[in-house]
């Protein structure tokens, strides 16, 4: 990155579209420029639904920053659920002409364009090469291998894979919407450097992001990002469920769940009587005790916890994780709902408290860290969005040229 780069960051959530405005400073951080957002019903269990409600809800917010921005948006990074995407491991071997000239920047982006030759499976398509260490000949395991002297290193990279028929559909969203795509990026991924703080960056660790209508399931050994996911439920599913078995509205059970939020019974001080304003069994207001509606909350909570477990599980994740890190306005809201994932789990679980959470709204969060992540890629030739330009490309040529661009010279 450079000073004075802009990069757009929009992330599709369940119930809107968030985009952030983000210009690396000169001290290399991220200043935010704006952050807008529109209410969005297009992407539905992770599944795009409607795409010109999409389109519609991008256009907002992106018409929004520019009038606050103050200058027009012709490129922006997405993010992506894990569910479409697929996690390659590739090792890459460069033999160096001279040792004692040290490893070049040129060097090493070669070695990252050599990691994308790989069979690509069917229905599969490249969008991103994620380089994670460097182990010199000696054995020497560094991040940054520039300067070192080695006769060769080997780049341990993930190739990135993502299924083509939703990197079609994004395509179609963003064309409607005069956007050109920058880069895609997995949720998961894109959110690991904010929502983990400095001990847990290097640990084992399982990033969930439960939210409005998914959990986004990322799983890191250290550097490496391993596995990724997505399950198709979240906070407005509890919010659903309280409105049924209680028969209140949905604004009641949310406010509801808000007010007594909390993730087991056990953990009940005074079982207190509620009285339920919207009730549609009896004319008359009714009155419930707080045990019953937590019941229903607990319920649900198991039930995610329980799906989560079982893919890990099944995806042989599982006991490489040393601990859970949990984070999402779908849960966060709901006291002890990390006892609840270590009961469910097995597995220590804490709530996020990476550093730079609290200065960043809760809406806006994954966008922010979208563009974060894109500002702090290593290697990388140029990051910024376009500002001034426009083009009508191939998506899969765009994001092949971005990660050309990014990588190599």
């Amino acid at each position: 990155m450079a000073i004075g780069d802009i990069i757009v960051g929009i992330d599709i959530g369940t119930s809107k579209v968030c985009t952030v405005v983000g210009e690396v400073n000169n001290f290399g951080q991220i200043e935010t420029m704006c952050s807008t957002s529109c209410k969005c019903n297009g992407l539905k269990k992770g599944k795009i639904i409607n795409e010109e409600e999409i389109s519609l809800s991008i256009a907002k917010t992106i018409k929004d920053a520019e009038e606050e921005a103050n200058f027009k948006i012709n490129s922006a990074y997405v993010t992506i659920p894990g569910k479409y995407v697929t996690i390659v491991q590739n090792n890459i071997l460069k033999e160096l002409k001279d040792k004692f000239a040290g490893i070049s920047l040129k060097d090493v982006q070669s070695a990252i364009m050599q990691a994308k030759d790989i069979e690509i499976p069917e229905g599969k398509t490249i969008i991103d090469i994620v380089p994670s260490e460097v182990i010199l000949d000696n054995g020497k395991v560094v991040t940054d291998p520039v300067g070192n002297l080695s006769s060769n290193f080997t780049l341990q990279a993930q190739i990135i894979l993502a299924d083509k028929e939703y990197v079609r559909q994004l395509t179609s969203i963003f064309k409607r919407v005069g956007i050109e795509i920058d880069g895609i990026v997995p949720t998961a991924l894109a959110e690991r450097n904010l929502m983990l703080d400095t001990n847990e960056l290097y640990d084992n660790v399982m990033l969930l992001d439960i939210g409005a209508g998914n959990t986004e399931i990322g799983v890191f050994e250290g550097n490496i990002f391993t596995y990724t996911n997505t399950i198709p439920l979240g906070g407005d599913n509890i919010t659903h469920d309280i409105s049924l078995v209680l028969n209140i509205s949905e604004e009641e059970a949310e406010k509801l769940k808000k007010q007594y939020g909390l993730a087991l019974k056990s953990f009940i001080d005074n079982d207190n009587e509620i009285m339920l304003n919207t009730c549609k069994d009896e004319s008359r207001n009714k009155v419930i005790k707080s045990s019953e509606l937590i019941e229903i909350i607990e319920a649900r909570i198991e039930e995610i916890f329980t799906i989560i477990n079982k893919d890990i599980t099944n995806q042989n994740v599982k006991s490489n994780i040393n601990t859970v890190i949990l984070t999402g306005r779908g849960i966060t809201n709901i006291n002890k709902s990390d006892v609840a994932g270590k009961i469910n789990l097995n597995i220590p679980v804490k709530m996020s408290t990476g550093r730079l959470i609290s200065t960043v709204k809760q809406e806006f969060r994954t966008s922010y860290a979208l563009v974060r992540y894109i500002a702090a890629r290593p290697f990388a030739k140029t990051v910024s969005s376009r500002i001034d330009s426009q083009s009508n490309e191939s998506v899969f040529k765009v994001i092949m040229e971005r990660i050309k661009e990014f990588f190599y010279s």
